[in-house]
């Protein structure tokens, strides 16, 4: 699933995405790691928001109306992930498709490159978004605040 913020655009395996839903008020989680922007309640479920942007090395902005949020899962945990957009799927076998080791040994948050008409596409692996530090921080805060 490809998804979009500001000029960049990332792709996650279309097999973690639950579901993408619109913009919501987020619920401040204290005690959590710097990465995380709070937590949504959906359907029951108490989700923490990883802020994608700080991940990426991208500007922060203001979450806005217009925004969508990516409900995918990890090993561990469902996350969810605020984007600017959606743009589609597309397929990422055949030859366009590039195993990051190849290009860059170590590569931490990037599964693979799959070679596009208009670029490149970086495709992360989600169960590596969270450092050992972040998931056991943000276990802690969200046993603290009676989340899963």
């Amino acid at each position: 699933m490809v998804l979009e913020l500001d000029a960049v655009r990332v792709a996650l395996p279309l097999a973690v995405v639950e579901r993408v839903i619109q913009a919501v008020a987020l619920s401040y989680l204290p005690g959590a790691p710097e990465i995380v922007l709070g937590v949504l309640n959906l359907q029951g479920r108490v989700i923490p928001v990883v802020n994608l942007r700080r991940r990426l090395g991208l500007p922060e902005r203001a979450q806005a109306l217009s925004d969508h949020i990516v409900i995918a899962r990890a090993r561990q945990r469902s996350v969810a992930l605020v984007v600017d957009a959606v743009s589609g799927v597309t397929d990422c076998a055949g030859p366009d498709w590039i195993d990051a080791a190849r290009i860059l040994p170590g590569l931490e948050l990037v599964d693979g490159v799959l070679r596009q008409g208009d670029g490149l596409l970086l495709v992360h692996d989600l169960d590596r978004f969270l450092s050992l530090d972040e998931a056991t921080s943000l276990d802690t805060a969200m046993a603290a605040s009676g989340g899963p």
